[in-house]
């Protein structure tokens, strides 16, 4: 079920009128700690549990995009480490995760300190679980289910980009975008493995992390993900 291959295949679906999301997210997941932010706390699925084991089929025969919302991605544990160790870069302002899944990072810069956190994922479930691993962890964070690429630039002091360079289109609409961000004064960072369409030339590195992921969703039991901050483009 990698995320690039399950994204590009299967379509974002809504959910039956009788699946609850949030008892959906409680039912098919466990709470176990982010094992590269083990401060944190999420609601993951895991061998144990049966969605793991779901084909695409299966998912969407239950109305259920593909569950990113349920694994703790690299870059997105990367980014969270990076925050929860540099609590100065989000201490009292106003952060925005984009493609939130799980909603780990928004989570991770409560705990260090921010003064609110919008979470944004498309898919009604990330929504759910994001609601679920913030009471998890004792923090407020705002779920947000529209779709912002493209539309107006929210006002906000730091936005966050964890593993959403792997499709083309996506990303070449996302960096158009977060560009925006830029020219309002708002810093970029993104988290990231390495993934197919990671824009390089206009990354700045910051932090390398060693994380630990499954050969469920990677091609390796540890990625190495690094922590950047976008640069504007050369005039």
């Amino acid at each position: 079920m990698g995320r690039g291959a399950a994204h590009g295949r299967v379509r974002v679906l809504s959910p039956r009128p009788e699946l609850d999301p949030v008892a959906f997210v409680r039912a098919n997941t466990r709470a176990r700690p982010v094992p590269h932010a083990p401060e944190i706390t999420l609601h993951v699925a895991d061998e144990a549990v049966p969605l793991w084991t779901k084909t695409e089929e299966e998912l969407e025969a239950i109305g259920l995009p593909p569950p990113f919302w349920a694994f703790a991605w690299a870059g997105g544990q990367g980014l969270a480490r990076y925050l929860l160790d540099h609590p100065d870069l989000v201490a009292g302002r106003r952060a925005l995760d984009m493609g939130a899944g799980s909603g780990l990072v928004a989570i991770a810069a409560m705990r260090a300190g921010a003064a609110h956190a919008r979470a944004c994922d498309i898919d009604p479930f990330a929504l759910a679980a994001i609601t679920v691993n913030a009471a998890a962890n004792g923090v407020a964070v705002e779920a947000c289910g529209d779709d912002l690429i493209g539309g107006p630039h929210p006002a906000v002091d730091l936005v966050t980009v964890g593993d959403l360079f792997y499709e083309r289109d996506l990303a070449e609409r996302l960096l158009a975008w977060l560009d925006g961000f830029l020219a309002l004064g708002a810093p970029v960072l993104v988290g990231d493995p390495g993934r197919s369409y990671l824009p390089r030339h206009r990354l700045e590195p910051l932090a390398d992390y060693a994380v630990p992921v499954t050969r469920e969703l990677e091609d390796a039991e540890v990625k190495r993900v690094t922590v950047f901050r976008l640069i504007a483009p050369a005039p």
